[in-house]
């Protein structure tokens, strides 16, 4: 079943006014009423033009409309919810039953027959609130700690002509510790508002870690590569490693090599289970820029039986 974009039908902007929508209406009324018009779809456009005013000109049918199709275009493929009949109501006026008949499967799915909106007399329109997506932006360190935020949210909401306005809504946010990056948090009641009394939707929240200097997340496992001089590759040796958590020893393994990863389970982002870290190591070589250095190298390629390339 394809969308029908009402406003189109009309030619008129999703933001106009009820009057707008009643001229729109009288003026294509005029052009395409069956004993005025010589076009040959006359009536059939007549016919799309009554069921898009049906529509339009009722503010409990245009804001479930509203509701329902914002992400929608003409023509597109659309199927509505299985439970879509549920938690709407709305009075019925305007045009006979006969009329509505003649109306698309589009106009009958939604408002017409069974699946469609409840007719319960002159009861209000009644819907739910959207749930709202929003970014946050923390510092690694807020993974750890867990942080405060203040969003700024721009929310939909339909006004008694079921024209959707904007309006700003600042909320204070907790964000518990342990958070990593993509994670989803849902706020219960703090979507969209819903319509008629309606409950209103939930907030959710996808986290987004800002680039750290040296550190990775990966879930909320924490990547870094961990520079090692020489003798500590090659003897072994007790290095410590700063983490937003604090500073912890990590033993490195005799006869360690570039490309290397060691993984120390449990120091990653905190949680139920907590991440890991994952320490990408690297040998560093120091200059021969003093005398004392070439020295030293001169001797390990004298002394040292090592080759490189065997």
């Amino acid at each position: 079943m394809e969308f029908h974009d009402y406003y189109q039908t009309l030619g008129v902007d999703r933001n106009a006014s009820a009057d707008e929508i009643k001229k729109a209406f009288r003026r294509l009324a005029r052009k395409y009423h069956p004993d005025i018009s010589k076009a040959p779809d006359a009536e059939a456009r007549m016919k799309e033009v009554n069921e898009a005013y049906a529509v339009l000109s009722e503010p409990e049918k245009r804001a479930a409309y509203d509701h329902l199709g914002q992400n929608y275009q003409a023509g597109q493929d659309f199927r509505p919810p299985p439970d879509w009949g549920e938690g709407f109501e709305f009075s019925t006026h305007g045009f006979s039953p006969g009329e509505e008949a003649e109306f698309s499967d589009f106009f009958s799915q939604l408002f017409g027959g069974p699946g469609g909106f409840r007719r319960h007399g002159e009861r209000h329109f009644r819907a739910p609130g959207t749930d709202v997506r929003a970014e946050v932006m923390l510092d690694l360190e807020d993974s750890f700690t867990g942080a405060t935020r203040q969003l700024s949210l721009q929310l939909p909401q339909a006004d008694a002509q079921g024209r959707v306005r904007w309006t700003t809504r600042n909320l204070n946010v907790k964000i518990p510790q342990g958070v990593h990056e993509g994670q989803i948090i849902r706020l219960a009641g703090q979507g969209a508002p819903g319509m008629g009394g309606g409950p209103p939707g939930d907030l959710l929240l996808e986290v987004r870690i800002k680039p750290h200097a040296r550190l990775r997340t990966e879930g909320r496992d924490l990547r870094m590569t961990l520079p090692l001089a020489p003798w500590e590759a090659a003897l072994g040796a007790m290095v410590e490693v700063d983490l937003p958590g604090g500073r912890i020893k990590v033993r490195i393994p005799e006869g360690a090599q570039s490309g290397r990863q060691l993984r120390v389970r449990g120091k990653g982002i905190p949680g139920a289970p907590p991440g890991d870290l994952l320490l990408d190591l690297q040998v560093v070589l120091p200059p021969a820029d003093t005398p004392t250095a070439r020295q030293l190298y001169e001797a390990m390629a004298r002394d040292l039986a090592f080759d490189p390339r065997p």
